[in-house]
């Protein structure tokens, strides 16, 4: 994949590159130099990181119950006879 830099030295990332990174509006990127290569990092200091561990379960509730709850069955899970 390219990007092009423009007049004012803003690319565009492929739409490929922004939907597999959930890339939208507004979202921060790190750059970092190593050598001659630029690396951007999707900044994960963002309000979902910084809410994580603020929030108990219930008693007796795992994570993997909260997202069944949200989702539905996974592929793989035991069907309830």
């Amino acid at each position: 994949m390219e990007a092009t830099v423009a007049e004012r030295g803003q690319i565009t990332l492929p739409k490929a590159v922004r939907d597999a990174l959930g890339l939208t509006k507004g979202t921060q990127l790190k750059v970092e130099l190593d050598g001659g290569r630029i690396i951007l990092r999707k900044n994960v200091d963002d309000a979902i990181s910084r809410a994580r561990g603020r929030f108990k379960l219930a008693e007796g509730l795992t994570t993997d119950d909260v997202m069944r709850e949200l989702r539905g069955r996974a592929p793989g899970d035991p069907v309830d006879a």
